[in-house]
Protein backbone atom coordinates (compact mmCIF):
# COMPACT_ATOMS: atom_id res chain seq x y z
CA UNK A 1 0.00 0.00 0.00
CA UNK A 2 2.97 2.60 0.94
CA UNK A 3 4.46 1.69 -2.43
CA UNK A 4 1.11 2.55 -4.58
CA UNK A 5 1.05 5.78 -2.29
CA UNK A 6 4.40 6.84 -2.74
CA UNK A 7 4.59 6.05 -6.61
CA UNK A 8 1.32 7.83 -6.96
CA UNK A 9 2.96 11.21 -4.81
CA UNK A 10 5.59 11.43 -7.09
CA UNK A 11 3.69 11.41 -10.20
CA UNK A 12 2.52 14.83 -9.06
CA UNK A 13 4.01 17.35 -11.59
CA UNK A 14 6.06 20.27 -9.98
CA UNK A 15 5.58 23.75 -9.91
CA UNK A 16 8.47 26.33 -8.75
CA UNK A 17 7.23 29.71 -8.36
CA UNK A 18 9.10 32.73 -6.99
CA UNK A 19 7.45 35.54 -5.58
CA UNK A 20 8.48 39.41 -6.18
CA UNK A 21 7.72 43.22 -5.36
CA UNK A 22 8.27 45.99 -3.31
CA UNK A 23 8.51 45.88 0.60
CA UNK A 24 5.98 45.25 2.69
CA UNK A 25 3.41 44.42 -0.44
CA UNK A 26 2.78 41.28 1.61
CA UNK A 27 4.81 38.62 -0.06
CA UNK A 28 6.19 36.48 2.84
CA UNK A 29 2.15 36.88 4.42
CA UNK A 30 0.90 35.46 1.06
CA UNK A 31 3.02 32.53 1.22
CA UNK A 32 1.82 31.76 5.13
CA UNK A 33 -1.69 31.98 4.19
CA UNK A 34 -0.88 29.26 1.16
CA UNK A 35 0.73 27.45 4.05
CA UNK A 36 -1.74 27.76 6.37
CA UNK A 37 -5.08 27.88 4.20
CA UNK A 38 -3.67 24.58 2.20
CA UNK A 39 -3.04 23.11 5.56
CA UNK A 40 1.05 22.25 4.66
CA UNK A 41 1.94 23.14 8.47
CA UNK A 42 2.64 21.26 11.37
CA UNK A 43 1.19 22.37 14.90
CA UNK A 44 5.11 23.24 16.32
CA UNK A 45 5.42 25.70 13.70
CA UNK A 46 1.84 27.79 13.78
CA UNK A 47 2.56 27.72 17.92
CA UNK A 48 6.04 29.51 17.40
CA UNK A 49 4.79 32.00 14.90
CA UNK A 50 2.03 32.54 17.77
CA UNK A 51 4.82 32.67 20.69
CA UNK A 52 6.81 35.17 18.29
CA UNK A 53 3.64 37.11 17.61
CA UNK A 54 2.60 37.42 20.65
CA UNK A 55 6.08 38.58 22.10
CA UNK A 56 5.91 41.58 19.83
CA UNK A 57 2.75 42.57 20.94
CA UNK A 58 0.72 41.89 17.98
CA UNK A 59 -2.86 42.21 17.34
CA UNK A 60 -3.03 39.15 15.24
CA UNK A 61 -1.02 35.86 14.16
CA UNK A 62 1.48 36.92 12.08
CA UNK A 63 1.93 34.86 8.98
CA UNK A 64 4.67 35.98 7.38
CA UNK A 65 6.94 34.75 10.04
CA UNK A 66 6.27 31.59 8.65
CA UNK A 67 9.29 32.35 5.93
CA UNK A 68 11.55 34.98 7.37
CA UNK A 69 13.77 32.77 8.93
CA UNK A 70 16.64 34.48 9.34
CA UNK A 71 16.73 36.51 13.09
CA UNK A 72 17.36 39.72 11.49
CA UNK A 73 14.98 39.43 8.75
CA UNK A 74 11.95 38.34 12.10
CA UNK A 75 13.65 41.97 13.76
CA UNK A 76 12.77 44.37 10.60
CA UNK A 77 10.16 42.53 9.27
CA UNK A 78 11.39 42.37 5.96
CA UNK A 79 12.88 39.64 3.80
CA UNK A 80 16.54 39.41 2.82
CA UNK A 81 17.67 35.85 1.88
CA UNK A 82 15.64 34.02 -0.70
CA UNK A 83 13.54 31.57 1.68
CA UNK A 84 12.23 28.34 -0.12
CA UNK A 85 9.42 26.99 1.14
CA UNK A 86 7.67 23.52 0.44
CA UNK A 87 4.01 22.50 0.13
CA UNK A 88 1.77 20.10 -2.26
CA UNK A 89 -1.65 19.65 -2.89
CA UNK A 90 -3.71 16.75 -4.11
CA UNK A 91 -2.96 18.31 -7.64
CA UNK A 92 0.59 19.31 -7.48
CA UNK A 93 3.65 19.92 -5.46
CA UNK A 94 5.58 23.43 -5.12
CA UNK A 95 8.54 25.18 -4.51
CA UNK A 96 8.51 28.56 -3.62
CA UNK A 97 11.06 30.33 -3.63
CA UNK A 98 10.03 33.84 -1.49
CA UNK A 99 12.28 36.88 -2.71
CA UNK A 100 13.56 40.26 -0.91
CA UNK A 101 11.67 43.38 -2.34
CA UNK A 102 14.70 45.85 -1.32
CA UNK A 103 16.37 47.52 -3.89
CA UNK A 104 19.63 46.20 -2.85
CA UNK A 105 18.67 42.38 -2.95
CA UNK A 106 17.87 42.59 -6.69
CA UNK A 107 20.50 39.74 -7.01
CA UNK A 108 18.38 37.29 -4.85
CA UNK A 109 15.21 37.88 -6.42
CA UNK A 110 16.98 36.88 -10.15
CA UNK A 111 18.43 33.72 -8.20
CA UNK A 112 15.09 32.75 -7.13
CA UNK A 113 13.45 33.65 -10.69
CA UNK A 114 16.23 31.82 -12.83
CA UNK A 115 14.35 28.56 -12.10
CA UNK A 116 11.12 29.55 -11.46
CA UNK A 117 7.96 28.30 -13.61
CA UNK A 118 5.97 31.55 -12.59
CA UNK A 119 6.85 34.29 -10.92
CA UNK A 120 3.95 35.89 -8.70
CA UNK A 121 4.28 39.79 -8.26
CA UNK A 122 3.17 41.36 -5.53
CA UNK A 123 1.18 45.14 -5.35
CA UNK A 124 -0.31 46.59 -2.47
CA UNK A 125 -4.00 48.32 -3.51
CA UNK A 126 -2.94 51.40 -2.24
CA UNK A 127 0.37 52.03 -3.50
CA UNK A 128 -0.18 50.86 -6.85
CA UNK A 129 2.38 49.97 -9.31
CA UNK A 130 6.13 51.31 -8.01
CA UNK A 131 9.51 50.96 -9.01
CA UNK A 132 10.23 47.77 -7.48
CA UNK A 133 7.18 46.41 -9.41
CA UNK A 134 8.30 46.57 -12.62
CA UNK A 135 11.66 46.29 -12.01
CA UNK A 136 10.59 43.04 -10.71
CA UNK A 137 8.68 42.13 -13.79
CA UNK A 138 11.04 43.49 -16.11
CA UNK A 139 13.81 41.08 -14.24
CA UNK A 140 10.86 38.24 -14.43
CA UNK A 141 10.93 38.70 -18.72
CA UNK A 142 14.57 39.05 -19.34
CA UNK A 143 14.79 35.55 -17.73
CA UNK A 144 12.11 34.37 -19.92
CA UNK A 145 9.75 32.46 -16.36
CA UNK A 146 7.01 31.36 -18.71
CA UNK A 147 4.20 32.40 -16.72
CA UNK A 148 3.20 36.07 -14.57
CA UNK A 149 0.82 36.38 -12.14
CA UNK A 150 -0.10 39.76 -10.59
CA UNK A 151 -1.33 39.72 -7.32
CA UNK A 152 -3.01 43.06 -5.92
CA UNK A 153 -2.54 42.53 -2.58
CA UNK A 154 -4.42 44.21 0.68
CA UNK A 155 -7.81 44.59 -1.10
CA UNK A 156 -9.38 44.62 2.10
CA UNK A 157 -7.48 48.05 3.00
CA UNK A 158 -9.47 49.91 -0.41
CA UNK A 159 -12.77 48.73 0.72
CA UNK A 160 -12.34 45.48 -2.05
CA UNK A 161 -13.18 48.56 -4.49
CA UNK A 162 -13.34 46.91 -7.95
CA UNK A 163 -12.70 50.37 -9.60
CA UNK A 164 -8.98 50.57 -7.83
CA UNK A 165 -8.29 46.60 -8.67
CA UNK A 166 -9.06 47.69 -12.74
CA UNK A 167 -6.56 51.06 -12.75
CA UNK A 168 -3.73 48.47 -11.14
CA UNK A 169 -4.64 46.16 -13.66
CA UNK A 170 -4.88 47.85 -16.49
CA UNK A 171 -1.50 50.14 -15.53
CA UNK A 172 0.42 46.76 -15.42
CA UNK A 173 -0.85 45.31 -18.92
CA UNK A 174 0.10 48.55 -20.46
CA UNK A 175 3.49 47.95 -18.69
CA UNK A 176 3.79 44.21 -19.69
CA UNK A 177 3.38 45.21 -23.61
CA UNK A 178 6.74 46.58 -23.44
CA UNK A 179 8.08 43.47 -22.01
CA UNK A 180 7.92 40.07 -23.35
CA UNK A 181 5.37 38.29 -21.31
CA UNK A 182 3.67 35.03 -22.84
CA UNK A 183 1.10 34.24 -19.79
CA UNK A 184 -0.28 37.31 -17.66
CA UNK A 185 -3.31 36.69 -14.91
CA UNK A 186 -4.06 39.40 -12.70
CA UNK A 187 -5.99 38.35 -9.18
CA UNK A 188 -7.56 40.97 -6.66
CA UNK A 189 -6.51 38.93 -3.08
CA UNK A 190 -6.46 39.81 0.55
CA UNK A 191 -2.68 37.63 2.23
CA UNK A 192 -3.77 38.62 5.89
CA UNK A 193 -7.31 38.11 5.58
CA UNK A 194 -7.44 35.15 3.14
CA UNK A 195 -9.22 36.43 0.35
CA UNK A 196 -8.97 34.88 -3.21
CA UNK A 197 -6.06 32.78 -1.81
CA UNK A 198 -6.90 29.47 -1.54
CA UNK A 199 -10.69 29.92 -1.63
CA UNK A 200 -13.11 32.63 -3.56
CA UNK A 201 -13.37 35.71 -1.69
CA UNK A 202 -17.51 36.50 -0.98
CA UNK A 203 -16.33 39.79 -0.34
CA UNK A 204 -15.67 40.66 -4.13
CA UNK A 205 -18.61 39.09 -6.25
CA UNK A 206 -17.09 41.45 -9.17
CA UNK A 207 -13.95 39.07 -9.73
CA UNK A 208 -14.81 36.10 -11.45
CA UNK A 209 -11.61 34.18 -11.92
CA UNK A 210 -9.85 31.46 -10.06
CA UNK A 211 -8.49 31.60 -6.38
CA UNK A 212 -4.62 31.84 -6.65
CA UNK A 213 -3.72 28.54 -5.46
CA UNK A 214 -6.59 27.54 -7.95
CA UNK A 215 -4.58 28.74 -10.89
CA UNK A 216 -1.30 27.73 -9.34
CA UNK A 217 -2.65 23.91 -9.51
CA UNK A 218 -3.86 24.47 -12.71
CA UNK A 219 -1.35 26.64 -14.51
CA UNK A 220 -0.55 24.49 -17.81
CA UNK A 221 3.73 24.35 -17.53
CA UNK A 222 4.31 20.86 -19.35
CA UNK A 223 4.67 23.00 -23.16
CA UNK A 224 6.94 25.43 -21.36
CA UNK A 225 9.72 23.03 -21.53
CA UNK A 226 12.00 22.56 -24.49
CA UNK A 227 11.53 18.74 -25.85
CA UNK A 228 12.41 19.96 -29.25
CA UNK A 229 16.39 20.41 -28.98
CA UNK A 230 18.33 17.48 -27.65
CA UNK A 231 21.00 18.88 -25.38
CA UNK A 232 22.52 16.26 -23.02
CA UNK A 233 25.85 17.73 -21.18
CA UNK A 234 27.85 15.18 -20.01
CA UNK A 235 29.07 15.75 -16.34
CA UNK A 236 30.77 12.36 -15.74
CA UNK A 237 31.97 9.15 -17.53
CA UNK A 238 31.50 6.04 -16.00
CA UNK A 239 34.00 3.83 -17.05
CA UNK A 240 34.61 0.56 -13.94
CA UNK A 241 38.04 -1.11 -14.60
CA UNK A 242 37.54 -3.75 -12.64
CA UNK A 243 35.12 -6.78 -12.33
CA UNK A 244 32.95 -8.14 -15.76
CA UNK A 245 32.01 -4.91 -16.21
CA UNK A 246 35.12 -3.53 -17.46
CA UNK A 247 34.27 -2.68 -21.07
CA UNK A 248 31.24 -0.71 -19.69
CA UNK A 249 31.35 2.89 -20.40
CA UNK A 250 28.73 5.34 -20.14
CA UNK A 251 28.08 9.03 -19.95
CA UNK A 252 25.83 10.71 -17.00
CA UNK A 253 24.16 13.64 -16.77
CA UNK A 254 20.90 15.79 -16.56
CA UNK A 255 18.76 16.02 -19.57
CA UNK A 256 19.01 19.38 -20.48
CA UNK A 257 15.96 19.35 -23.19
CA UNK A 258 14.45 17.29 -25.82
CA UNK A 259 14.10 14.01 -25.88
CA UNK A 260 15.99 10.87 -26.25
CA UNK A 261 15.21 7.50 -26.97
CA UNK A 262 17.51 4.53 -27.72
CA UNK A 263 18.33 3.82 -31.67
CA UNK A 264 18.35 8.21 -31.95
CA UNK A 265 21.51 9.19 -33.63
CA UNK A 266 23.50 11.83 -31.60
CA UNK A 267 26.92 13.87 -32.15
CA UNK A 268 29.39 14.76 -29.51
CA UNK A 269 30.33 18.55 -29.36
CA UNK A 270 32.89 19.74 -30.19
CA UNK A 271 34.40 16.98 -31.47
CA UNK A 272 31.73 16.43 -33.96
CA UNK A 273 31.95 12.65 -33.96
CA UNK A 274 28.55 10.83 -34.49
CA UNK A 275 26.77 7.35 -32.95
CA UNK A 276 23.60 6.12 -31.81
CA UNK A 277 21.98 5.67 -28.55
CA UNK A 278 22.78 2.01 -27.63
CA UNK A 279 20.80 2.40 -23.80
CA UNK A 280 19.53 5.18 -21.68
CA UNK A 281 19.57 3.54 -18.20
CA UNK A 282 18.94 5.02 -14.37
CA UNK A 283 19.37 3.23 -11.00
CA UNK A 284 15.74 1.64 -11.66
CA UNK A 285 17.01 -0.22 -14.52
CA UNK A 286 16.45 0.91 -18.73
CA UNK A 287 14.18 4.03 -19.89
CA UNK A 288 12.88 4.10 -23.35
CA UNK A 289 12.70 7.99 -23.43
CA UNK A 290 14.48 10.49 -21.60
CA UNK A 291 13.56 14.19 -21.13
CA UNK A 292 14.26 16.76 -18.87
CA UNK A 293 14.42 17.02 -16.33
CA UNK A 294 15.97 13.52 -15.69
CA UNK A 295 19.31 12.25 -14.66
CA UNK A 296 20.51 9.71 -16.78
CA UNK A 297 23.19 7.53 -18.20
CA UNK A 298 23.83 7.33 -22.20
CA UNK A 299 25.53 4.68 -23.71
CA UNK A 300 26.54 5.13 -27.27
CA UNK A 301 27.03 1.94 -29.82
CA UNK A 302 30.54 3.04 -30.55
CA UNK A 303 33.54 4.02 -28.47
CA UNK A 304 34.14 7.65 -28.90
CA UNK A 305 36.09 9.96 -27.00
CA UNK A 306 33.72 11.71 -24.62
CA UNK A 307 34.59 13.69 -21.54
CA UNK A 308 32.80 15.98 -19.03
CA UNK A 309 31.93 19.02 -19.81
CA UNK A 310 30.92 17.72 -23.76
CA UNK A 311 27.34 17.43 -25.60
CA UNK A 312 25.33 15.03 -27.00
CA UNK A 313 23.20 16.52 -29.59
CA UNK A 314 21.35 15.96 -32.73
CA UNK A 315 23.92 15.69 -36.04
CA UNK A 316 20.19 18.34 -37.75
CA UNK A 317 20.08 19.85 -34.48
CA UNK A 318 23.30 21.07 -32.56
CA UNK A 319 24.29 23.62 -29.86
CA UNK A 320 26.32 26.87 -30.88
CA UNK A 321 30.03 26.29 -30.32
CA UNK A 322 31.28 29.55 -29.76
CA UNK A 323 33.94 31.55 -27.64
CA UNK A 324 32.65 34.79 -28.36
CA UNK A 325 29.46 35.24 -26.28
CA UNK A 326 27.50 38.01 -26.16
CA UNK A 327 25.31 37.99 -22.55
CA UNK A 328 22.83 40.23 -20.11
CA UNK A 329 24.38 39.97 -17.06
CA UNK A 330 23.40 40.62 -13.67
CA UNK A 331 26.28 41.49 -11.54
CA UNK A 332 26.32 40.54 -7.74
CA UNK A 333 29.54 41.50 -6.37
CA UNK A 334 29.49 43.63 -3.46
CA UNK A 335 33.38 44.27 -3.07
CA UNK A 336 34.32 44.19 -6.96
CA UNK A 337 32.65 46.02 -10.11
CA UNK A 338 32.42 44.01 -13.44
CA UNK A 339 35.37 45.80 -15.59
CA UNK A 340 36.31 45.87 -19.02
CA UNK A 341 39.39 43.49 -19.20
CA UNK A 342 38.75 41.53 -16.53
CA UNK A 343 39.03 37.91 -16.21
CA UNK A 344 36.86 35.39 -14.50
CA UNK A 345 35.70 32.01 -14.72
CA UNK A 346 32.65 30.30 -15.79
CA UNK A 347 30.22 27.18 -15.36
CA UNK A 348 28.28 26.75 -17.89
CA UNK A 349 25.79 23.08 -17.57
CA UNK A 350 28.84 20.87 -16.83
CA UNK A 351 31.72 22.80 -18.54
CA UNK A 352 34.10 25.32 -16.65
CA UNK A 353 35.74 27.78 -18.47
CA UNK A 354 37.71 30.71 -17.86
CA UNK A 355 36.80 34.33 -19.79
CA UNK A 356 38.10 38.05 -20.29
CA UNK A 357 35.69 40.82 -20.51
CA UNK A 358 36.11 41.88 -24.35
CA UNK A 359 33.16 44.64 -24.12
CA UNK A 360 31.07 46.82 -21.65
CA UNK A 361 27.78 47.26 -24.24
CA UNK A 362 25.41 49.01 -22.18
CA UNK A 363 24.24 49.39 -18.99
CA UNK A 364 20.58 48.95 -18.62
CA UNK A 365 18.29 51.27 -16.33
CA UNK A 366 15.38 48.59 -15.50
CA UNK A 367 12.80 50.59 -14.43
CA UNK A 368 13.25 52.67 -18.03
CA UNK A 369 14.87 50.34 -19.75
CA UNK A 370 17.54 53.21 -20.63
CA UNK A 371 20.61 51.71 -22.08
CA UNK A 372 23.48 53.90 -21.10
CA UNK A 373 26.18 53.45 -23.67
CA UNK A 374 29.31 55.00 -21.82
CA UNK A 375 28.66 52.57 -19.14
CA UNK A 376 32.62 50.90 -18.42
CA UNK A 377 31.54 48.43 -15.62
CA UNK A 378 28.78 46.97 -13.58
CA UNK A 379 28.26 47.60 -9.60
CA UNK A 380 26.60 45.42 -7.65
CA UNK A 381 22.83 44.86 -8.58
CA UNK A 382 22.85 46.68 -11.81
CA UNK A 383 22.06 44.60 -15.49
CA UNK A 384 24.24 45.06 -18.47
CA UNK A 385 24.75 43.40 -22.10
CA UNK A 386 28.95 42.43 -22.58
CA UNK A 387 30.82 40.89 -24.53
CA UNK A 388 33.09 37.90 -23.26
CA UNK A 389 35.89 35.57 -25.13
CA UNK A 390 36.40 32.20 -23.28
CA UNK A 391 39.28 30.20 -23.58
CA UNK A 392 37.36 27.13 -24.90
CA UNK A 393 34.49 27.30 -26.59
CA UNK A 394 30.98 27.15 -25.35
CA UNK A 395 28.38 24.76 -26.69
CA UNK A 396 25.09 27.18 -26.10
CA UNK A 397 21.57 27.70 -26.84
CA UNK A 398 20.23 31.77 -27.13
CA UNK A 399 18.45 32.06 -23.86
CA UNK A 400 15.36 32.76 -25.37
CA UNK A 401 15.27 29.38 -27.14
CA UNK A 402 16.53 27.20 -24.53
CA UNK A 403 17.11 28.03 -20.74
CA UNK A 404 18.84 25.49 -19.76
CA UNK A 405 22.10 26.00 -22.02
CA UNK A 406 21.54 29.83 -22.40
CA UNK A 407 22.74 30.71 -18.80
CA UNK A 408 25.66 30.59 -16.82
CA UNK A 409 27.59 32.08 -13.54
CA UNK A 410 30.52 34.06 -12.89
CA UNK A 411 32.95 33.28 -10.51
CA UNK A 412 35.73 34.87 -9.09
CA UNK A 413 38.98 32.59 -9.24
CA UNK A 414 40.74 34.51 -6.47
CA UNK A 415 38.19 33.01 -3.56
CA UNK A 416 35.36 31.14 -5.75
CA UNK A 417 32.73 33.07 -5.07
CA UNK A 418 29.90 33.69 -7.79
CA UNK A 419 29.96 37.40 -8.78
CA UNK A 420 27.67 37.41 -11.91
CA UNK A 421 25.02 36.01 -13.37
CA UNK A 422 24.21 35.78 -17.33
CA UNK A 423 22.06 34.85 -20.39
CA UNK A 424 23.11 34.62 -23.54
CA UNK A 425 21.33 36.72 -26.57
Amino acid sequence: MTDTLTSREDTHELLRFATAGSVDDGKSTLIGRLLYDSKALFDDQWDAVEAVSAGRGDEYTDLALLTDGLRSEREQGITIDVAYRYFSTPERKFIIADTPGHIQYTRNMVTGASTADLALILVDARKGLVEQSRRHAFLCSLLRVPHMVLCVNKMDLVDYDEVVFKRIENEFKAFATKLEVPDLTVVPISALKGDNVVNRSEHMPWYQGPSLLHHLEKVHIASDRNLVDVRFPVQHVIRPHSGDHHDYRGYAGQVASGVMKPGDEVMVLPSGFTSKIASIETADGPLEEAFPPLSVTVRLEDELDVSRGDMLCRPGNQARVSQDIEAMVCWMDEARPLRLRGKYALKHTTADVRAIVKDVQYQLDVNTLHRDETATELGLNEIGRITLRTTKPLLCDDYRRNRATGGFIIIDESDNRTVGAGIIV
